[in-house]
């Protein structure tokens, strides 16, 4: 029988009604909340990159590939979708590849102007991913036979242009001759995201196409989407060492900068307050072992005298730290993934998305990182435990049995 962790088991009942049991509550409840704090703050900024992440992979995958163009024009020169393709299918980490057009257009209703961007797309090789950011309609509809008339404007555009699902409007496009094409809303989407909601314009690839008389070999982009995000600077190097001098290769990461950086930002914030957090429970955890050996140092040093070393001594209180923390990560976890669920499954906090680019606030689960957040305030806790036992040492017997 280890007698520490027995002497240490049975403090808790004698603590009962003295100033150390308020106090051990009061750690108890601090290590509780501050791993619930933390949980929940993760998993809802995890929840967060991720679906800003997601509305960013949606409208321009992982990697773009276009021609060289001397021009910042988004109308570029046209691309060999099948030479390309080709190369492609020799990556292992190539998920899907999606063809793309930009053409700039002017819409015309009945009482409003907008200037836009037509991007051209099909699903031949796959669903788009744009469908996710649907909230009213329903996606383009492509046919076989004859470019489709449907278009799918966000939310902003047709707030501005009037526009409801079933509308039809004009859009003039400048170029030698003008053209003109009536188009049908068939969908609406909204991503929160003014880079792209302000500007885009979803349409049938074929559209774009015969607009600038292109075969339909030929198209204005591939849009890569890679198995693992994190793989993306590799691709990159690889993409650009070995694809044709002419080929322009664009990171999301480059392209949407400002976006990135600010998630980046977010990160760096959330792990200095996860720090704070540990550093106070520690903190309150040395004092609550501190007042712990004040209240008993006349049972030390009856132990002492009795025999025991101060290592022994050192053990009762060290298993007792981590007895108050184990009970206080169990029931900050309970509170934290209770939270989560109701959350994740109830939608209970709604947000404005305007501000917050989200309906609501987002909750993602990550198992490794709960686990890992759980490990380091057991270690910060059990090394936090140590510090104020070394105080046993200095204790006299004769002194302490005195001691009142």
């Amino acid at each position: 029988m280890n007698i520490a962790r027995y002497i240490s088991s049975k403090m808790d009942g004698a603590d009962v009604g003295s100033f150390t049991h308020s106090v051990t509550r009061i750690a108890t409840v601090s290590i509780a909340l501050g791993i619930a704090v933390m949980l929940v703050s993760f998993s809802i900024l995890q929840g967060f990159r991720e679906q800003i992440q997601g509305k960013i992979f949606s409208f321009g995958a992982h990697i773009q590939l276009s021609r060289y163009d001397n021009t910042n024009s988004l109308e570029v020169a046209p691309l060999s979708e099948p030479d390309l393709r080709q190369r492609l299918g020799a990556y292992r980490q190539v998920v899907s590849v999606q063809p793309f057009a930009r053409k700039t257009a002017i819409i015309k209703t009945t009482d409003e102007v907008l200037g836009v961007v037509l991007k051209g797309i099909n699903e031949k090789h796959g669903p788009n991913s744009m469908r996710q950011n649907m909230v009213d309609g329903k996606f383009i509809t492509f046919t076989d036979t004859a470019a489709s008339p449907d278009i799918v404007v966000s939310r902003k555009v047709a707030d501005k242009l009037r526009l409801k699902v079933g509308s039809e409007a004009l859009f003039y496009f400048i170029q030698q001759p003008p053209r003109v094409r009536k188009f049908r809303v068939s969908g609406i989407y909204q991503t929160g995201l003014d880079e792209f909601d302000e500007v885009y314009v979803l349409g049938d690839l074929r559209q774009v196409q015969e607009l600038n008389a292109w075969p339909d070999s030929l198209v204005g982009g591939l849009e890569v989407r890679l198995r693992d995000f994190k793989q993306l600077d590799r691709t990159f190097d690889q993409f650009y060492e070995e694809l044709p001098y002419e080929v322009r290769v664009e990171k999301v990461t480059d392209q949407y900068a400002q976006l990135f950086d600010w998630l980046q930002l977010l990160n760096r914030n959330v792990i200095i307050f996860l720090v704070l957090i540990i550093f106070v429970a520690t903190f309150n955890m040395v004092a609550t072992i501190f007042i712990m050996i004040l209240e008993r140092t006349k049972m030390i040093g009856i132990l002492k005298a009795l025999g025991a070393s101060d290592n022994q001594i050192r053990e009762m209180f060290f298993f007792r730290g981590v007895s108050i923390t184990l009970r206080g990560l169990l029931i900050g976890n309970a509170v934290a993934l209770g939270f989560c669920a109701l959350q994740y499954y109830f939608r209970l906090i709604p947000l404005d998305p305007e501000n917050y680019y989200m309906d609501r606030v987002p909750i993602a689960w990550d198992p490794t990182m709960m686990i890992l957040l759980n490990v380091a305030t057991l270690v910060a806790s059990g090394l936090a435990v140590l510090i104020p036992t070394y105080l046993i040492a200095r204790i006299k017997p004769m002194v302490a049995i005195r001691f009142d």
